[in-house]
């Protein structure tokens, strides 16, 4: 769903919570004046439907916008059709959950190459996703399956094959995580020119919707030579956060910014006021 302005928030509950619950982490989001909050089902979807309703309750009372991160165990290219199978359902019943907490977004980690070409991988995942997006559409799941973009080369999940599930499938969108592109690419990826590039091919893409429906994850990055190594506090790392938030005010776009920094608050904090001080 396009959005009015960009939106900073916590992959999960802020630090500072002093209920460890979703609702409390809702109200805490609000009194940091902050804007949304992804709710972390990462370790499997352990919530059920009662509490769902008191998510969805406490985000319209506080006006805060939600997403979902399904679990970390996805991979649509496994080598064995049970292990498809159970990530088809675990991004399912992710949807399911985060849709009754009023969720828009579910994010996952898409798949793994296993020694597939690109192509090969990219139609199986096209696939898969389509048949569940058709099924969600059915029950009348209001939810947007969002592949991410990966931190590793030996993951499936670059920029341009989720930008082609992005425009040719119908209820898919891409989530891009800066951090994760910076590390799969082994530094690359972090001055304005670069952030502004990949917004450019968002644009040219998905038109001007897709920039006005972004979600987007970012923190510090630990990186070597395979990508990815752990998540860092944004000012112990390299990540060159103000361009990037120059970027995003340049080409005025509009949605989530998820903070997964390991300092949660303070960080999607500090990415808030870069932001806003451009304005």
């Amino acid at each position: 769903m396009a959005r009015k302005s960009l939106l900073f928030g916590t992959a999960g509950t802020p630090l500072s919570t002093k209920e460890r619950s979703s609702a409390a982490g809702i109200k805490r989001i609000r009194e940091l004046r902050l804007g949304c909050m992804e709710l972390e089902f990462v370790r499997g979807v352990r919530m059920g439907e009662a509490t769902a309703q008191l998510v969805f309750e406490s985000a319209q009372t506080e006006n805060v916008a939600l997403s979902v991160h399904a679990p970390y165990y996805i991979n649509l290219n496994s080598k064995e059709q049970e292990k498809i199978d159970s990530s088809v359902e675990r991004i399912y019943q992710s949807a399911r959950i985060g849709a009754l907490c009023g969720a828009e977004s579910i994010v996952f980690h898409p798949a793994f190459y296993l020694k597939n070409s690109s192509k090969k991988v990219s139609e199986r995942v096209a696939g898969l996703l389509s048949d569940l997006a058709a099924r969600l559409d059915d029950e009348g799941i209001n939810a947007v399956l969002r592949p991410e973009t990966t931190g590793k080369p030996t993951q499936f999940g670059n920029l341009d094959e989720l930008l082609q599930l992005s425009s040719e499938l119908e209820g898919v969108m891409l989530c891009i995580d800066f951090s994760h592109l910076h590390a799969r690419s082994a530094g690359a990826e972090n001055s304005y020119e670069e952030f502004a590039a990949t917004l450019g091919k968002v644009e040219n893409a998905l038109g001007r919707e897709g920039l006005d429906d972004m979600h987007i994850h970012v923190s510090g990055i630990e990186y070597g030579r395979k990508g990815e190594k752990n998540h860092l506090i944004l000012q112990d790392s390299d990540l060159k956060y103000v361009e990037l938030m120059q970027a995003f005010f340049d080409f005025n776009i509009k949605g989530l910014v998820i903070c997964e920094s390991p300092n949660l608050e303070g960080d999607a904090v500090l990415l808030r006021d870069a932001f806003l001080d451009l304005s």
